[in-house]
């Protein structure tokens, strides 16, 4: 490992954790996803012996509710009714009969047999009271169902319904039955078939015998004995699923369901191999494709590394060197691959757009210092001449555009000397007289002096504010901020567009001015640098204004010297805002 280089290192390394790693998922991915199979064909048995217990559990719960609904009719309220009526009663009750297989009985309050809708020899008069399911049943207040039971007569084992006949204080007179024969299939649903390879059993637990095998005309069949049917044995064990191999070496997974009013047991059981056969077909397909997959990407990963690695130790080198050292007369050389190559070439341009622009930035300063100042001097001292009538007397609106020049010429001196110090205002020595200042003149003043350019730019300008609200600020300042917001709206609003200077109270105790304009906004990408020094954005588009790039962070500086803030946000057009305290400045933030 020593003697090779790092594009080999690499390669090596991405190459065996690859492959390491897809060998790993293979064998995780293997052992879980067999057991997501297996218990996802335990929760199907489980959930078709549940279905199967839930469908008796339903076909028992109608025949108890129906037999209690003909015992409430057999009473008169206080006692049962003649023995005339209650043959007839019984004698007309068509849907019992066919719930009940045609076999229906009415028992007085000792559990002996009065009444019957079919004659059977030796029924009538036979006490039926020391049955345990006739002592719960004089006992309750409710219909109940017997387990499965022998019948006296038949010697065929039944399902005895008792509903308990009172009166209306409560007294027992007396019980309707009814009996299923199970030989018949009785209860249980007629779709009991399995899916072809599984199992389904139902076992009575009491009798030991299987429910689902009985016939007619036949006995009850009994469970195989102990060890010799190994899904039956663990059903009985009380493990309600599981798997297991019986005694031909075939696996099976199973699951049971216990249904409590009848004392049977419903076993469910599929193959194992249910579970394998899906989970070994989906191994392989992904075996194959991660073969598929991972041959070309070793491939490329041995190609994308030789060529990222080759000489860029070396430049990486050189340029953490100039970054750190801010070396700005020093460049790459231009030598290696064309990526090489052209990264250096980059890093160089880039270089010399920083210097470029250290350089702007200084001519710019020394510009606005020796050439503006003395005209504008001169300008504004013409005016001043003027507007006190040195020239002669002037016409009214002469004398208006006058005064409007003077006020815009004045306010762009003071712009020029706000710039020679922007940087004492960014170490916060910049004065600043802030007063309670009547914000609705201040915007009327700045919608004046901008109108001379809107008309220009053929837009439209209006504010709406309320005459009482005051900001702790500096008058000059204020305007300032207001002055810039608004000709940039003008810049950039649509011909005919409107532009809205609004202003409003905010809970939080400041003064909320918006200026919204009508234009595409500013590019999403450039938001977080809008407020930056020297950052125009779509530089050398057909969009981009004139200026220098210092208005807006010159309005962010000056609002955080008077206790606010400013802020930009898109909502159908451009909105640019100003917060200002309401009374004095405060520590906190504005919200």
């Amino acid at each position: 490992m020593k003697t090779l280089n790092l594009g080999t290192r690499v390669v090596l390394i991405t190459s065996l954790s690859i492959i390491f790693s897809v060998c790993l998922i293979l064998f995780i991915a293997y052992g879980r996803l067999l057991n997501d199979f297996e218990e996802i064909l335990t929760e199907r048995q489980a959930l078709q012996a549940s279905s199967i217990a839930s469908r008796v559990n339903e076909e028992l719960s109608i025949r108890l509710n129906s037999l209690g609904a003909f015992a409430s009719t057999l009473t008169d309220g206080n006692d049962l009714l003649p023995l005339e009526q209650l043959r007839f009663a019984i004698g007309r009750q068509p849907g019992l009969e066919e719930l009940f297989q045609g076999d229906l009985l009415i028992f007085n309050s000792y559990g002996v047999a009065i009444s019957e809708n079919r004659f059977v020899p030796r029924r009538i008069g036979t006490s039926y009271a020391d049955r345990a399911h006739f002592k719960r049943a004089m006992a309750a207040d409710v219909p109940i169902v017997s387990r499965p039971i022998i019948g006296r007569r038949t010697g065929l084992p039944l399902l005895s319904f008792l509903a308990p006949i009172r009166s209306d204080d409560g007294d027992l007179l007396g019980l309707a039955g009814g009996t299923i024969n199970l030989n018949q299939r009785g209860i249980l649903p007629d779709d009991l078939d399995p899916e072809p390879g599984t199992l389904l059993k139902v076992l009575d637990t009491g009798h030991f015998i299987q429910v689902d095998a009985l016939k007619p005309g036949l006995p009850a069949p009994d469970l195989p004995p102990p060890g010799s049917d190994i899904l039956v044995d663990s059903a009985l064990s009380g493990v309600n699923a599981g798997v297991v191999t019986d005694l031909a070496g075939k696996r099976w997974v199973y699951a049971t369901q216990h249904l409590d009013r009848l004392g049977w047991l419903i076993l469910s059981a599929a193959p194992y191999a249910q579970a394998t056969q899906p989970a070994k077909a989906w191994f392989q397909n992904f075996l194959w494709a991660s073969i598929v997959v991972m041959v070309p990407l070793l491939f490329f990963a041995y190609l994308l590394t030789r060529a990222a690695t080759h000489s860029l130790s070396s430049m990486s080198e050189k340029i953490h060197k100039m970054t750190t050292d801010n070396a700005s007369n020093t460049r790459l050389s231009i030598t290696g691959t064309t990526e090489t190559r052209n990264l250096a070439n980059a890093f160089n341009a880039m270089m010399d757009e920083r210097e470029a622009l250290d350089t702007l930035k200084s001519q710019f300063v020394s510009n606005v210092s020796h050439e503006l100042r003395t005209p504008l001097t001169s300008i504004n001292g013409s005016l001043k001449l003027m507007n006190s009538g040195a020239t002669g007397q002037l016409p009214d609106k002469a004398s208006a555009l006058i005064k409007v020049a003077l006020r815009n010429g004045e306010h762009l001196q003071a712009l020029i000397t706000d710039l020679l110090d922007f940087d004492k205002a960014v170490s916060g020595k910049l004065s600043i007289h802030a007063t309670l200042t009547p914000v609705a003149e201040e915007i009327k003043k700045a919608c004046e002096g901008n109108q001379t350019m809107a008309n220009q730019y053929g837009v439209r300008l209006s504010h709406e504010h309320t005459d009482s609200l005051t900001a702790f600020a500096d008058p000059k300042r204020l305007r300032q901020i207001l002055n810039n917001f608004i000709s940039n709206a003008i810049k950039y609003s649509p011909r005919d567009g409107l532009i809205r200077v609004k202003a409003k109270a905010t809970p939080a105790g400041y003064v909320r001015i918006t200026v919204t304009d009508q234009g595409d906004g500013v590019p999403e990408h450039f938001v977080p640098n809008l407020f930056q020094r020297f950052a125009q954005a779509e530089v050398g588009s057909s969009r981009a204004k004139s200026g220098t790039g210092l208005g807006l962070a010159i309005c962010q500086e000056l609002a955080e010297l008077m206790g606010g803030r400013v802020g930009y946000f898109y909502d159908h057009g451009a909105h640019f805002w100003l917060e200002l305290p309401e009374n004095t400045p405060s520590a906190r933030k504005p919200s």
